[in-house]
């Protein structure tokens, strides 16, 4: 049993980071970050929030502590782990999702295993700069032809994207990494496909939709025709990364905390 414990604390402490742990917490919120990203921003994000609510971030392999970890080969690798180490931990209490980006499909992935597999559904799931994973634009990403595309390509692609902060791009070491890292994660995004059936609605549980409005536009309609719940979309100033700026952090905090709240825990 000890080493069946350890096993699942070495599995939770090397796929999440949760420096704020709120052990009475209501309500777990599990985020996932962008393309390239580790989890340094939304696990302060614990921070900002109150003690009925517990924030922590997903650390794929490749990065962070991680690092000399091979990068997972597809989206069924990822989502296989994530659920396998959450399992537990999400039959004890409600969780939400927030997923960025590259996040939020990865968020959507895991939510729609959890649910098939298991009949657990996140209370929310919250999505940001991110297409619908059933719409026309998201069939554009998985056409980016990634194996023979040179770093020059891949970099042009970070910035389209409102990419990574370019400070980091410009450390030599820390934007190879970083390259190589989110070429490797859109590797993944391109193995996922979500075909939905019809009159098959995955969930029941509310979607918000947050945006950049200087970001490139995101294909949201489709959000709709995902869950029997209600879908709502907010736009918040700024690029890509948007959610990097305190007062928008902030306005998320309040956001989450509300539809959290609302949803009579």
């Amino acid at each position: 049993l000890m080493s069946c414990f350890l096993g699942f604390f070495l599995g939770m402490e090397k796929l999440v980071a949760c420096p704020y742990k709120k052990p009475n917490a209501l309500c777990r919120l599990i985020c996932f970050p962008w393309a390239g990203g580790g989890t340094s921003q939304f696990a302060q994000w614990g921070n900002l929030f109150s003690s009925s609510i517990e924030v922590s971030s997903v650390r794929l392999p490749g990065r962070e502590s991680r690092f000399t970890e091979p990068f997972a080969k597809d989206m069924t690798t990822v989502v296989n782990e994530i659920t396998s180490v959450l399992l537990e931990n999400l039959q004890e209490k409600p969780f939400a999702f927030f997923g960025h980006s590259f996040g939020s499909y990865i968020s959507f992935a895991v939510a729609l295993q959890l649910k098939e597999k298991y009949g657990l559904e996140p209370i929310h799931l919250f999505v940001s700069g991110a297409h619908a994973p059933n719409s026309e634009a998201f069939l554009t990403i998985k056409s980016i032809p990634i194996c023979d595309a040179e770093d020059e390509e891949i970099l042009t692609h970070i910035k389209i994207l409102g990419g990574t902060p370019s400070v980091l791009l410009q450390n030599e070491d820390i934007g190879k990494h970083l390259l190589l890292t989110f070429r490797e994660d859109l590797r993944v995004l391109q193995t996922f496909s979500f075909e939905k059936a019809d009159r098959n609605i995955p969930f029941s549980c509310d979607i918000t939709c947050f945006n950049g409005s200087e970001d490139k536009p995101h294909d949201l309609e489709a959000w709709h025709s995902l869950t029997s719940g209600d879908t709502s979309f907010y736009n918040l100033p700024g690029g890509h990364f948007y959610l990097l700026e305190p007062s928008n952090a902030i306005f998320l905090t309040k956001h989450i905390t509300r539809c959290i709240e609302n949803a009579g825990l």
